[in-house]
């Protein structure tokens, strides 16, 4: 089956990391694992931070002649070539769909979605046009897909879902993990860390936003944990290096050079810090669900995480992690300690957890539950 794909919010060959963009490649390479021919519709990008309701109009018009381009080139190609469904990734109000609707109709081919929520407060307001455009594209899709189940609560009853539980290619991850040791000696080695104290690890980028904040939660645990042995490794970087280096400086004092920041890696290489650590922390401030955590799980870590909906969906609590309230410190920092302090049960977690991703969180499971959507799409 030859499927459109199209991701409003940022296409998957985006020069800028994110975790949005991790899943857009992902859902092309499960459905290519799933034998079809996935190819990217559109890179027209219709995400806005703030309301403009000039540029909101100008992205309307703009998408509806990008429609009628694309409707007429794909008409004009070979039956063979042309899409025989039509998948678009994460949208809501500030990421609409302003094409997907108009070609699917145009053409009589299904139109899916993954990852769409709807905001009813943003109707009349200065997200009007956004709003209206995604409740356009929920109503013409014939199913809805969503990674992350608090989205599920945000459709009208009679919008049609699944629940697509987030996934990766995990085939890094357990190369990585069946290398740990030598992986952990070569970081030892590389950043002057003991090999007899708990590495803790965290993947994330530096933003002035949420992330920034979970940084500093992150920091204000870790200050209270010094009298414990342990090394940080940070894994990412962004604008907000700046002040995600004061908040640790300003938490860990005469402790702070126990942090290694090594800075952006390539996709490909995130799984050797991750496989090379014994725990894997994240306040997860407004966080999704979170890619890096299920990432960490696949490398053999257990978890520390702020407790949020899509979270909780990736994160066995008690099994392969611990959930603490989001935002509250000092119960972040008791989960932790408690991980810290006991090797055997830090280990039996991070084995459950690798086992958790690769039944339940893996390229196939989502390439399969995908491609049966599709085909009764189809009929």
């Amino acid at each position: 089956m030859n499927v459109a794909f199209y991701a409003p919010m940022k296409p998957p060959d985006h020069p800028v990391p994110s975790g949005d963009r991790a899943m857009a490649r992902l859902l092309m390479k499960a459905l290519d694992y799933g034998g079809h021919r996935t190819f990217l519709a559109s890179r027209f990008r219709t995400w806005q931070s703030a309301p403009d309701l000039t540029r909101q109009a100008r992205l309307a018009d703009l998408g509806e002649r990008l429609a009628y381009r694309l409707t007429k080139r794909f008409q004009g190609q070979p039956k063979a070539e042309q899409p025989d469904a039509w998948l678009t990734y994460h949208l809501y109000y500030k990421a609409p769909d302003f094409i997907g609707p108009k070609v699917t109709a145009a053409l009589g081919i299904p139109y899916l979605l993954v990852e769409a929520s709807l905001a009813y407060k943003r109707a009349g307001g200065p997200w009007d046009v956004g709003h209206r455009a995604a409740l356009t594209a929920v109503d013409a899709a014939e199913m809805v897909f969503q990674i992350n189940p608090e989205d599920a609560e945000c459709l009208p009853p009679e919008a049609r879902q699944s629940l697509l539980p987030a996934f990766l290619d995990g085939s890094a991850d357990r190369r990585a993990l069946a290398d740990r040791q030598r992986l952990r000696a070569e970081m030892a080695e590389r950043c002057s860390l003991p090999m007899d104290c708990p590495w803790i690890v965290a993947v994330a980028m530096m933003r002035d936003d949420v992330k920034l904040v979970s940084y500093r939660i992150l920091a204000e645990a870790l200050g209270r944990l010094t009298h414990l042995p342990w090394r940080l490794l940070l894994v990412g970087d962004g604008p907000a290096r700046g002040a995600v280096e004061a908040a640790f400086d300003a938490a860990l004092g005469a402790c702070k050079d126990r942090v290694r920041y090594l800075g952006t890696l390539p996709q490909t290489a995130v799984a050797e810090p991750l496989a090379a650590a014994d725990l894997f922390a994240w306040p997860s401030i407004n966080e999704a669900y979170g890619m890096a955590l299920l990432e960490a799980q696949a490398c053999g870590l257990a978890v520390v995480s702020g407790d949020r909906p899509g979270v909780a969906a990736i994160l066995r609590d008690g099994e392969t992690g611990l959930l603490a309230p989001a935002g509250d410190v000092e119960a972040f920092a008791v989960a932790l300690k408690q991980l810290l302090v006991d090797d055997e049960g830090r280990t039996r977690m991070g084995q459950a957890a690798a086992a958790h991703a690769a039944k339940n969180h893996d390229l196939a499971v989502a390439a399969e539950r995908l491609t049966a959507a599709l085909e009764e799409a189809r009929r």
